[in-house]
């Protein structure tokens, strides 16, 4: 028999069968079980069709499998606390988690731990990619869904680490003329209060962290589910409330489209992957269908059965906690408390197929299916490397690489968004020594002064004599050119980076 093109993962509370299992969705037989612990609510993902992760339920570690490996629990990824929401990006590159009010970021092909967002006033119930990777979204029970522009913020991470690649090198040859300064700037000449200082001068100014692309604040009780359409910074984003309403909203302009109340709590949303259905899933066991092809829907409606699309699913007894939807839009999955996971046909709203579970439905999907899933003898690329707890700038005592930084986002305000002449000149000025006395000297600044500092010495155990000096002293000034041309460079390129059509 072929493998099948679509599966259906799931996991529920109990674990006493498995953590997460494989079903065919046309058949509901069971493909394949992953043993090992159990997972907490929206907590399940695909790693780049090689690894399932799923957080531990009440426990602060992340299980992981190799796809293809059923029986095998290959890593456990330790976490700061117990994670709530956990997703993967669908290129593969980053890994998140919801830990209480924080959002953590690893990249998955160091394992460092890039930034911790906190954004949240409570803690994270959702998180969400979007198809592309560009964006990400958060919920929280602080009523807030959050839409997030990854290379905002990894912007600042690209930018040390592209400054220290171009700097380092030459700010070593350049201390290497003058080994008392060097001890002085860098308390011993060690490479790590050597990078420390090269940071501290080209460092952004911290006033800039970059805040969330959109703050969407209009629902009054906690969020419980997210769900991002297609097309990637262009897709629609559906957030699901304790209360009573689903909101529909436009990711690149931040705008509310649709507002339909309903007269009970909703615990899950999805879109059909023509976005022309809308689906909800109640605290009551319901599941509403809200048709958006609708031409007299206005912006705030009330749900109601009707024979222009919006129907009712019933058949659950308890709160639906996970919808979804398969690519040909035929199929609905169900995922409830009465530990059951129900397949529906769209058309017709009849439970076609009932997979019982020994535990309250925590995730249930229906997912393309990972090449190797059913080759048993294939391995991953890659090897998925250790995670890191800690941002990497408090790891590198330790030896840790570099990269990190820690965003600790406050206000609830959204300021009017830069352009990107604007970000071009104030990069720009950021980098090139605005003279104002209560900042740090800035690269340029201190590159002429160790220059000048260092014609001015005329101490022999640092220059020696005659024509070495002369010889160390036009290398120092070729140095200090070199710089300037490489300030300008660095402008203009950064200039262009954000001048870049998307």
């Amino acid at each position: 028999m072929s493998a099948p093109v679509e599966v259906v993962l799931t996991a529920d509370s109990s674990g006493q069968l498995w953590n997460c299992a494989v079903f065919d969705p046309h058949t509901g037989t069971n493909l394949l079980s992953y043993r090992g612990g159990n997972s907490s609510a929206r907590s399940l993902t695909i790693l780049n069709g090689e690894y399932i992760l799923g957080a531990q339920l009440g426990k602060n570690f992340i299980n992981v499998w190799e796809i293809q490996r059923k029986d095998q629990l290959q890593q456990k990824i330790v976490c700061p606390g117990i994670v709530t929401c956990l997703t993967a990006s669908p290129d593969g590159i980053y890994v998140l988690a919801g830990i209480a009010e924080a959002i953590y970021l690893w990249e998955v092909s160091t394992g460092n731990l890039l930034v911790i967002l906190n954004r949240h006033y409570q803690d994270l119930s959702c998180l969400r990619f979007t198809d592309d990777s560009s964006h990400f979204m958060s919920g929280g029970k602080d009523n807030l869904a959050l839409v997030w522009n990854l290379a905002r913020f990894y912007e600042s991470l690209y930018l040390e680490h592209l400054l220290e690649v171009l700097f380092s090198k030459r700010v070593k040859r350049l201390l290497r003329f003058a080994p008392d300064l060097r001890n002085s700037v860098t308390n011993g000449g060690t490479d790590l209060h050597l990078r420390e200082w090269v940071w501290n001068v080209i460092q952004l100014d911290s006033s800039h962290t970059p805040e969330p692309r959109h703050v969407l604040s209009r629902h009054s009780l906690p969020i419980t589910d997210i769900h991002c359409g297609l097309m990637g910074p262009q897709a629609r984003l559906a957030t699901a409330s304790l209360d009573q309403t689903v909101k529909l909203w436009e990711i690149s302009s931040g705008e509310m489209l649709l507002s339909v109340l309903f007269d009970t709590s909703i615990m899950s949303v999805t879109l059909d992957p023509c976005e022309y259905l809308l689906f909800c899933g109640g605290s009551d066991g319901n599941i509403f269908q809200v048709s958006l092809c609708n031409t007299a829907l206005s912006r705030d409606k009330t749900f109601q059965t009707d024979g222009e699309g919006n129907q009712m699913f019933k058949g659950h007894r308890n709160l639906v906690t996970c919808l979804s939807v398969s690519m040909d839009g035929t199929l609905l999955l169900s995922g409830s408390h009465d530990e059951t996971v129900r397949m529906w046909d769209v058309q017709s709203k009849q439970c076609i197929r009932c997979i019982n579970h020994k535990g309250q439905v925590t995730n249930a999907a229906i997912i393309p299916a990972p090449g190797n899933m059913f080759l048993p003898d294939s391995r991953p690329g890659v090897p998925l490397p250790r995670f890191s707890r800690h941002l990497n700038n408090s790891e590198q005592a330790e030896g840790a690489g570099a990269g990190g930084m820690s965003l600790r986002l406050g206000g609830d305000r959204q300021e009017r968004e830069e352009t990107y002449l604007e970000k071009a000149e104030r990069l720009h000025s950021l980098m090139c020594a605005v003279t104002d006395k209560e900042r740090e000297e800035t690269y340029l600044e201190k590159a002429e002064r160790l220059h000048s500092l260092m014609c001015a010495v005329t101490d022999k155990s640092v220059f020696g004599d005659g024509e070495n000096t002369k010889v160390r002293v036009s290398e120092l000034e070729e140095e200090v050119r070199t710089l300037k041309k490489i300030n300008k460079d660095l402008y203009e390129f950064s200039a262009q980076l954000l001048t870049k059509p998307h």
